[in-house]
């Protein structure tokens, strides 16, 4: 019977009196290591930690011993007893062992040593039994639980949007086409055109970029609530920040302006943290030790200077600094580091801030994180309010990013705008045709009410956490330019 399994973080814990010393216990996993023909580390993924399995010399017959490898899997019955060791108080004194499944160890991939990050991208379907992955997507499931938990003590509703949609929430047009017209010899309309009428929805689709605009939709009658799930951007990016398919959080919330915004998005992270910090400590404990190790290697002025819970916990008891974009330009324009011409991207009021300005002002300037808000009109989507009383050229708007320490923008957001009249008139200085938003034009013809809301990058949130400097290390099956393996 698979199912009288005890798990191995159940069993080191002490926490269940099925697996007190004396007991009789069956434990499954997969073989970490071998050593004196006696001493099996089994580990089954619930903990970094492996139990010590003892096979005692004599009891158990050659040829099945030699199919004892690293990578092989077991199901072993044995008795709970005091370990003699260091590291663990119990151990199991195996009665029985059954090779569940074999692993030629000369041809297994994760031999008992250290693989460097890039071996193990190449062999991602291998990469979890890795004490590193393993820490790093417990976490993950953690973050994306608490996700939820958080919203719903809030009296938010979880709203699934759609994957497939006509529309571009952001306007960038980097999008995924969705079709099953044929790659040569597509029907063309009057115009030369692919005629999209004879596609299988009718008209132009895509993978959606996100679910904000169906979204709002949901806020205008239910006031809270709060999408999770897949989006996608055909950006032609290869950086340690950016993946074609990456998952979204994004709340929305009816009768809530930019300081709301700002505020629930500071909670929220701060209770994200939180709830890894109580329940997967044993994992930010061997990340922040790697973490350290890692540093090591780096020149002192590239060190972060606080450890993974060090600075996790320091997020947790200060409050994150807040500045508008214009005096954001400011402390950029006025840093030595300006000064010496040490920005790659040049700075003025007007840019679209780059990595390395988001990342100077977090981790350099304020040293902690900082909400930027207000960011010039120019550069930002047509859904977000317009300040009033702007000065002619310097219209703002009522945005605001989020910047983590390490990352830089871990948070977009903004107060959308309620307002018809400015909405229309945005759409059309923006050539976004009115005709095909009628459905969301509709949220501010009939009771239109102030509300906002924000994204968050949920690989970006998971990478914060867990110190991991690739985002591509914190996604099981990266989708990037030339790349989608499995």
């Amino acid at each position: 019977m698979f199912n009288q399994r005890v798990k191995i973080k159940q069993l080191l814990s002490g926490t269940d009196s099925a697996s007190a010393v004396g007991s009789e216990v069956v434990v499954m996993g997969w073989v970490r290591t071998f050593r004196n023909n006696q001493f099996i580390a089994l580990n089954d993924g619930s903990t970094n930690n492996n139990v010590q399995v003892v096979a005692s010399l004599g009891e158990f017959d050659d040829a099945l011993l030699k199919r004892v490898t690293t990578g092989a899997s077991l199901k072993v019955k044995g008795i709970v007893v005091e370990s003699q060791g260091k590291g663990q108080t119990v151990e199991v004194k195996a009665t029985s062992i059954e090779i569940l499944g074999d692993s030629d160890a000369e041809k297994y991939p994760l031999q008992p040593k250290k693989h460097s990050l890039e071996f193990l991208r190449e062999k991602a379907h291998l990469r979890f039994r890795t004490n590193t992955f393993g820490s790093v997507f417990r976490i993950r499931h953690s973050l994306a639980f608490a996700v939820h938990q958080f919203f719903n003590e809030r009296g938010f509703l979880y709203l699934h949007t759609p994957i497939i949609t006509s529309s571009d929430a952001e306007g960038a047009g980097e999008m995924f086409r969705v079709t099953t017209l044929p790659l040569e010899g597509a029907p063309k309309n009057d115009k030369g055109e692919i005629d999209f009428s004879q596609d299988f929805f009718g008209k132009s689709t895509n993978l959606t970029v996100s679910g904000q605009l169906e979204g709002e939709l949901g806020a205008m009658a239910f006031s809270d609530i709060y999408t999770f799930g897949p989006t996608f951007r055909a950006e032609n990016s290869n950086t340690t920040r950016h993946l074609a398919e990456f998952w979204m959080i994004e709340p929305e919330v009816a009768f809530n302006d930019l300081e709301d915004n700002m505020n629930l998005a500071e909670d929220f992270i701060k209770y994200l943290i939180a709830y890894v910090m109580k329940h997967n400590a044993d994992d930010l404990a061997f990340l922040d030790t790697r973490l350290a190790e890692e540093e090591k290697q780096l020149p002192t002025e590239k060190r972060s200077g606080l450890g993974l819970v060090e600075k996790l916990k320091f997020v947790l008891e200060n409050g994150f600094e807040r500045i508008t974009y214009t005096e954001a330009i400011d402390i950029l324009l006025n840093s030595n580091h300006y000064k010496k011409k040490k920005f790659q991207y040049d700075v003025k009021w007007g840019i679209d801030l780059q990595s390395e300005h988001e990342r100077f002002l977090v981790e350099q300037h304020f040293k902690k994180p900082v909400i930027v808000t207000n960011y010039p009109a120019a550069i930002k989507a047509f859904y977000m309010r317009m300040n009033d009383g702007c000065e002619p050229g310097k219209e703002t708007v009522a945005a605001m990013d989020i910047l983590a320490p390490g990352i830089g923008e871990i948070v977009g957001g903004s107060q959308r705008e309620e307002r018809l009249e400015k909405l229309e008139a945005r759409m059309n200085a923006m050539h976004i045709p009115l005709e095909e938003m009628s459905y969301y034009l509709d949220t501010r013809r009939f009771g239109s009410v102030p509300h906002a809301g924000f994204g968050l990058g949920f690989e970006r949130m998971v990478q914060f956490v867990t110190g991991m400097t690739n985002i591509r290390d914190v996604i099981a099956f990266a989708r990037t330019p030339n790349n989608c393996e499995y």
